[in-house]
């Protein structure tokens, strides 16, 4: 469920993580989880579903986009703009940014936007899921968005074997190295917490990150327990 902790703000669960604390309660799982579609929906792919103005840098009025549910789905009656940004607030993976009564989705955008990220603190190295089998295809041919506006980075080989394996029962993983490709004029936005952006990354940059890498049997050896 969503909390909110007087101290430390909103979070998600029980406690507050950083002081245990109970917290004021928000909304229901099912409710969070379900709003959270929402937001997604209308931030990353289709504005015009809810009929909310979306600028060219990915902001919406989240008060706005609380009425425009509130006329569509009667049972959301009580839903406010501030609720958007406690989903918002609790999200680890800082997939939104809340400014004001602006929010926006900071990755995962399939309609064209100029988005004004922050490029600065750039890690050394970045990391990207990709099929076994697709892996020499890219250390050849570099990497593009496909179907989306932008390639996925992740922070780390954790995050990216995480990000992968949504689609890909044992992803392997390609390692960035960003100092050279920021050297070299290429642009990298910090979006969420473990997100990075980029138009596209020539093979120039990439290395194969091998399955004996210790963070990669790290993971697959969680993944053979669960």
């Amino acid at each position: 469920m969503l909390r909110q902790c007087r101290t430390h703000g909103h979070f998600s669960g029980h406690n507050c993580p950083t002081c245990n604390a109970e917290g004021k309660f928000i909304m229901s799982d099912r409710e969070a989880n379900s709003l959270g579609r929402m937001l997604a929906l209308v931030l990353r792919h289709a504005p015009e579903k809810f009929e909310v103005e979306m600028d060219i840098n990915g902001w919406v009025n989240s008060r706005e986009l609380s009425e425009a549910i509130q006329k569509q789905r009667r049972h959301y009656h009580w839903l406010r703009g501030w609720h958007f940004s406690a989903i918002a607030n609790a999200d680890e993976k800082g997939r939104y940014q809340v400014e004001g009564d602006m929010i926006r989705a900071t990755y995962g955008h399939s309609i064209e936007l100029e988005l004004d990220l922050p490029t600065d603190d750039i890690p050394e190295a970045l990391y990207w899921p990709c099929e076994p089998d697709n892996v020499s295809t890219h250390l050849e041919l570099g990497l593009t968005a496909g179907d989306r506006k932008h390639v996925h980075l992740s922070r780390s080989i954790a995050n990216a074997m995480e990000a992968g394996h949504v689609r890909i029962h044992r992803p392997a993983v390609i390692e960035i190295d960003t100092t050279r490709a920021v050297a070299d004029g290429f642009t990298i936005w910090r979006a969420g917490t473990t997100v990075f952006l980029c138009e596209e990354m020539p093979p120039d940059y990439l290395y194969h990150v091998g399955d004996d890498d210790p963070a990669i049997q790290e993971i697959v050896s969680i993944w053979e327990e669960e």
